[in-house]
């Protein structure tokens, strides 16, 4: 099994269904429903991403930046259908990997979830980086 995914997103249902589909890719999908929760658990684990929703979670540019401080080995990717967040838009250019549109595209984010891996594993492999 892979690394964790961590699925931020208030829509319990959402959240379960998108979880379900890192699970047939073979990674641990874990499902947290708050940001309390997120930066308890991410200090307890061994996370390689989370996904947050920003059209279910409340979170702004002060939370991403210390979240992604305190954690710079888990990438941060956020998914809206909204197109435009002017309220985040440091967090969403200086600490989130990668932007999804929902509904995700199943072909995109396992895109991303394999480019984090690749990279992981180059950065292992030349110990320069």
């Amino acid at each position: 099994m892979k690394k964790e995914i961590v699925v931020l997103d208030a829509d319990k249902e959402h959240c379960l269904e998108l979880c379900a589909m890192l699970a047939d890719w073979n990674y641990k999908a874990t499902p947290l429903h708050s940001i309390q929760n997120l930066e308890i658990h991410i200090q307890e684990s061994t996370c390689q991403a989370v996904i947050v929703d920003l059209d279910t979670v409340s979170i702004d540019n002060r939370i991403t930046r210390e979240l992604t401080k305190k954690n710079p080995m888990v990438h941060f990717f956020c998914m809206s259908k909204e197109r435009f967040h002017p309220e985040i838009k440091e967090a969403i250019s200086d600490h989130f990997f990668a932007c999804l549109a929902k509904p995700i595209d199943p072909d995109e984010l396992a895109y991303w979830l394999r480019s984090i891996c690749e990279d992981e594993t180059e950065n292992k492999n030349h110990p320069s980086k």
